[in-house]
This record gives structure tokens, C-alpha cells and sequence, in this order.
């Protein structure tokens, strides 16, 4: 007979693509990392090739197995149709019997918990929250944007600051250290002149994420305005993660929220503690967390989870990543 698998685990960010092969018993066969899965930017195409020589060279490295199961957590499956398009693409390379298209989201919130219960709020260049029940009731949002409801993360608060600076630098707005700290980090004199460096791309536009961190340093020297929008993130993350807890009646049950992604992951304390205050009160008995294991071990679990595979596999694979 030949060798089986009981799990392809795919965690698909818009930077990188993680594949790990897991057996029947939870041990890891084989890993692989490959570039980013951007269907929106690059074609749906472009992104299933990214995505199949990074599938392609763990299962080469696994020794080929029969894989029973495909458990695949995907940046931009944020609606139904767009998991459904990414179901049928996955499902048409024939790597399994079965497939299961996610949010990139459900990865790093069963990451963090022992079983499929809990909430995820996800910061890094943009903002997502998910929840879940055993049962399979699931709590999300579109995380389009601002015109589907959504704000925060790295670019939103980037562009927060900026905005602040400017119409400081003009009269517009109250006086903040960001119409300073930012044209400092950028290494011009002032904003009008980092205003046209920025418009004429003379300072490129992937570099405006660097204002965020500018902005965090510029609140921990007390700056109100800096401070403010910080305030404001926190505000958003925990009424996204109030409204998941009580559309999955979790509010008053003990429930783990897990805090994820590169601006939640660096641990500010403003922020991190401006969620702790925040959510103590709005969700007294919700226990926050932040996850920094890696979100392919969460795709795995949900594939365990799917083929229904004993407590004794889930934890041996979660030993193998923390």
C-alpha cells in the first residue's frame, strides 16, 4: 500500500503560502513555503500556480501520499461565492477527496484554541474577526473595507496618521508631534515636502506602511492625537470581537479571544491594553490572548478537526509547532 495522508494543511496570506502534510496520527510528513496567494492582484490563475509549487513540493517531500482531506485557510475568501470559486480551483488539482475553503482568519483562531471555539480578531495590513463554534456556527465579516464597514490594521492606521500630520501641518487640525516624527522618518523636512515625495512616488507607495510604527512611538511619548488613533483601533477590535461573541452566544460563557496578526502580534501596550480595558467591559468573562503560533498549524487542526481525527492526533501535531 502506499503511503496516506490525512490532512493537506494550506495557510495562504497575501506575503506567503504555508503547506504542511499531516498524517493520520497528527505527525508533520513534510513542510513548504511559498510565495503569496493574491487572486484580486495577480488573476486567480497567477495565485493557484503560486499555490500549487508550494503543494507540489510538499507532497513530493511527504513521498507522494493519498491525501484524504484538503484544508485550505486563504486570504480574500472573505464571501461565500469567493470560497466557493476557491473550493472549485483547489478541488480541480486533484490532491484529495475532499476540499475545505476558509478565511485565512479561522487558521490563526484555531491556532490559539484546543478546540474549534473562540473568537479571532486579526490586525496586520488590514483587520479581519471570526468565531466559531463546535457545532459549525461560524460569526465573520465581509473585511472589504471601509464601504463594507470595516477599519483598521497597518495601511488604515498608516493612513490615519498621515492624514492627521497633514491637516495639523495646515491649520486643519489640531497640533500633533506626527507632523514632525513622520517627515523625520522619511528623511525630508517637513509634510508639504513628504506630501509630494508620497504623491510623485519619489518615496514609494509600499512605504507608507512605515508610518505605523512611527505612529505607536509617537503615542508612547504621550502625543493626544497619536494616542487617539491607537484608541480608536482598539475601540473597532473589540466591537468587532463583542459582536461575533454575541451573534454565537458566547458573550456570557468563558471564551477565549485570540489577538493576531503583525500590529497585534508586536504587543503595544497602549493598544494591548486599551483592548484589555475595553473588553472587560463590554465582554467581562472574554479571556484575551495573542497568538504566535504559526497559522498553518491552525489549517491542520481544522482538517483534524474535519476527517474527525482523535484528540491524541491534534495534540500530538500542535506539539510539533509550539
Amino acid at each position: 500500500m502506499g503511503l496516506t495522508a490525512a490532512v493537506l494543511a494550506v495557510d495562504a496570506g497575501n506575503s506567503k503560502t504555508d503547506v504542511a502534510v499531516v498524517a493520520p496520527d497528527g505527525t508533520v510528513l513534510s513542510t513548504a513555503r511559498g510565495g503569496g496567494f493574491r487572486p484580486p492582484a495577480d488573476g486567480l490563475d497567477k495565485a493557484m500556480e503560486t499555490l500549487t509549487a508550494a503543494v507540489t513540493e510538499a507532497l513530493h517531500t511527504a513521498g507522494n501520499p493519498k491525501v484524504a482531506h484538503i484544508s485550505a485557510c486563504l486570504a480574500n475568501a472573505d464571501l461565500p461565492i469567493e470560497e466557493e470559486e476557491l473550493t472549485e480551483a483547489i478541488a480541480s488539482r486533484d490532491w484529495s477527496a475532499t476540499t475545505t475553503v476558509r478565511n485565512d482568519t479561522f487558521a490563526i483562531l484555531r491556532a490559539g484554541v484546543p478546540e474549534p471555539r473562540g473568537v479571532a480578531v486579526v490586525c496586520g495590513a488590514g483587520i479581519n474577526c471570526v468565531g466559531m463554534r463546535p457545532d459549525g456556527r461560524t460569526a465573520r465579516f465581509p473585511a472589504l473595507g471601509r464601504f463594507s464597514g470595516d477599519w483598521g490594521g497597518g495601511w488604515a492606521l498608516a493612513e490615519e496618521a498621515l492624514y492627521h500630520a497633514a491637516r495639523a501641518a495646515d491649520g486643519r487640525g489640531e497640533p500633533t508631534a506626527l507632523s514632525t516624527t513622520l517627515p523625520a522618518h522619511y528623511g525630508v523636512p517637513d509634510m508639504p515636502t513628504l506630501i509630494e515625495a508620497l504623491h510623485l512616488n519619489r518615496i514609494p507607495h509600499h512605504r507608507r506602511h512605515e508610518a505605523t510604527p512611527v505612529l505607536f512611538a509617537t503615542a508612547s511619548h504621550g502625543d493626544p492625537t497619536a494616542r487617539g488613533i491607537i484608541d480608536h483601533q482598539a475601540a473597532e477590535i473589540v466591537t468587532m470581537a463583542t459582536v461575533a461573541l454575541t451573534r454565537l452566544d458566547l458573550l456570557t460563557e468563558a471564551t477565549p479571544v485570540l489577538l493576531g496578526g503583525s500590529v497585534l502580534a508586536a504587543n503595544h501596550p497602549l493598544l494591548t491594553e486599551g483592548i484589555r480595558t475595553r473588553l472587560s467591559a463590554a465582554a467581562p468573562k472574554a479571556v484575551p490572548h495573542v497568538v504566535t503560533a504559526r497559522p498553518v498549524l491552525g489549517a491542520a487542526l481544522l482538517g483534524l478537526d474535519d476527517v474527525g481525527a482523535p484528540r491524541e492526533a491534534h495534540d500530538r501535531l500542535r506539539a510539533q509547532y509550539t
